[in-house]
């Protein structure tokens, strides 16, 4: 669930804004969201993984941590890695490597250029 949106770091650029599913941003002073119905949050991390500036954090946790200083604490995040670390792990962010490449599976061997798929069996 969303926590934190840090108004030192954020630009106003309005991408978390623009792509929340839910809509649990308004537009604060100075341009800065605003987090006006954080109940509504999926956990989605649409908003985190698009901000240019790393200036948000959304808690793993489907539900807001009441009481919870560390989640909302802006230097305790920042010193942990925290703010913006769901849009480091997927590699989005100019000198990151995108997390598709550092994936771990089965080899799938060559690529082919026939462009045939391979036959169906059941």
């Amino acid at each position: 669930m969303i926590e934190l949106v840090s108004a030192e770091r954020c630009i106003a650029c309005d991408k978390c804004v623009e792509v929340c599913p839910t809509d649990v941003f308004e537009r604060g002073p100075r341009g800065i969201p605003l987090l006006a119905r954080q109940e509504d949050c999926q956990t989605c991390f649409l908003c985190e993984a698009n901000c240019p500036v790393d200036a948000l954090f959304v808690s793993p946790l489907t539900r807001p941590v009441p009481e919870d200083p560390a989640v909302r604490d802006e230097a305790g995040l920042a010193g942990r890695g925290l703010l913006g670390s769901y849009r480091r792990e997927i590699g989005w962010g100019e000198g990151r490597t995108p997390g598709a490449l550092r994936a771990v599976g089965p080899s799938l061997g060559p690529a082919t250029g026939g462009g045939t798929a391979p036959p169906i069996t059941s």
